[in-house]
């Protein structure tokens, strides 16, 4: 009996974005090589990309709705950009560029120093979730 190599591709991603191999359907969703995994975040969170390379979407995302494949496409991104250096989370910092932004728990809030101004994580202000969120304009 024989062995045939398939036809497979690989993965392919044009502009940060993957353009293949995401599985998208009412009950799962898949990326090779990325963890995804369901729980309860914060109020207002929709997803939560880590540095060990695992996405965190919340529950109240609605599995295979467009909102579940935008925020998967969203946190992609920063886990692409954490994997080639770009982006670095850690508990009291972020590092984006080459930048280096001090990160502290204020008023109850994950807050990020940019630019002398205090803003919270996640902001579309920032200039890492500006990026991220250009992918699903």
């Amino acid at each position: 009996m024989g062995f045939k190599l398939g036809r497979e591709q690989g993965l392919r991603v044009s502009n940060g974005e993957v353009q293949s191999k995401m599985r998208f359907d009412k009950d799962h969703v898949s990326v090779p090589g990325t963890p995804i995994i369901r729980k309860d975040l914060g109020e207002g969170i929709m997803g939560e990309a880590n540095m060990d390379g695992s996405i965190f979407i919340s529950n109240l995302v609605e599995p295979g709705s467009k909102e579940e494949e935008e925020v998967l496409i969203h946190e992609m991104r920063h886990a692409t950009d954490m994997k080639i250096g770009k982006l670095v989370y850690e508990d009291d910092y972020i590092k984006y560029n080459g930048e280096t932004y001090e990160r502290r728990d204020r008023y109850g809030k994950d807050m990020i120093n940019y630019e002398g101004k205090w803003i919270q994580a996640g902001d579309s202000e920032l200039p890492w979730e500006l990026e991220a969120n250009n992918g699903n304009k």
